[in-house]
C-alpha cells in the first residue's frame, strides 16, 4: 500500500466513547515490549509516528490511525507489565472488551509475539481470549532481527506449539529494522480485508 495519509484521529481512555468509524478497522495487540509501536510506524513507513514510550504499559489507550481515508489501524494498549497495578490491568481488559465487542467496523486482530522467546501465559491467555471474541487473529513474530537466520524456523515452531495455534493460523516473521513482513502484512490486510470490504464479502456489524 502507498501511504498518502496518515492521521492519529481517536485516542480512547477509560472513559472514552468508541468512535462509529466508518472504514475497515484493523487492530493490534502484543505484550508492552513486543515492538508494537515500532510495527505501526513501519507499516505507515514513518519513523516515530505512533510514540514508543520508554515506560513498558505506560499507554493506556487505544490509537484509531487514519490511513488515507480507507481504513484504520488500531493500536491497543500492550498487556503484561509487571509494574501495571491489577486495578490498571482490569481497566485495560475491559477497555479493550469494549472494543472488541462494541465495534461494528473492526475486521482483523493481529497478535503480536516476540519471536526469540516461547509465548508466555499472558500471550495464551490473550490469544485464546481473541478467538473467544469471535476473531481468528494473525500472529506477527516480531524482532525476526535478533535471530540468527539458522534459527528462524525453530522459533516458527516454538511460537505455534507454544500457542496451541489453531490450523490454517498465519503467522508472518517481522522486523522493524529490516522491514521483512511489512509487504506481506500489508498484501494480507489489502485482499483478506479490504477487497473483501469492497465486494460486500463482510456482513456489517
Amino acid at each position: 500500500m502507498i501511504i498518502r495519509n496518515i492521521n492519529l484521529e481517536t485516542v480512547c481512555g477509560i472513559t472514552s466513547r468508541l468512535p462509529e468509524n466508518e472504514k475497515p478497522e484493523i487492530a493490534f495487540a502484543g505484550k508492552s515490549n513486543v515492538g508494537k509501536s515500532s510495527l505501526i510506524n513501519a507499516l505507515m513507513n514513518r519513523k516515530s509516528y505512533a510514540r514508543i514510550s520508554a515506560t513498558p504499559g505506560k499507554t493506556q489507550t487505544i490509537n484509531f490511525y487514519n490511513i488515507n481515508g480507507e481504513l484504520y489501524l488500531v493500536d491497543l494498549p500492550g498487556y503484561g507489565y509487571a509494574k501495571v497495578s491489577e486495578k490498571e490491568k482490569i481497566q485495560w481488559g475491559r477497555l479493550v472488551e469494549r472494543y472488541l465487542h462494541g465495534s461494528s467496523r473492526l475486521k482483523a486482530v493481529f497478535l503480536l509475539i516476540d519471536i526469540r522467546h516461547t509465548p508466555s501465559e499472558n500471550d495464551r491467555v490473550m490469544y485464546r481470549w481473541i478467538l473467544e471474541q469471535g476473531y481468528e487473529p494473525v500472529i506477527i513474530a516480531t524482532k525476526l532481527d535478533k535471530l540468527k537466520r539458522s534459527q528462524v524456523s525453530k522459533q516458527m515452531k516454538v511460537l505455534r506449539e507454544g500457542l496451541r495455534l489453531i490450523p490454517g493460523t498465519k503467522l508472518i516473521p517481522f522486523s522493524s529494522v529490516t522491514k521483512q513482513g511489512r509487504d506481506e502484512i500489508w498484501d494480507l490486510v489489502e485482499k483478506e480485508y479490504l477487497e473483501k470490504e469492497e465486494q460486500g464479502k463482510f456482513p456489517e456489524g
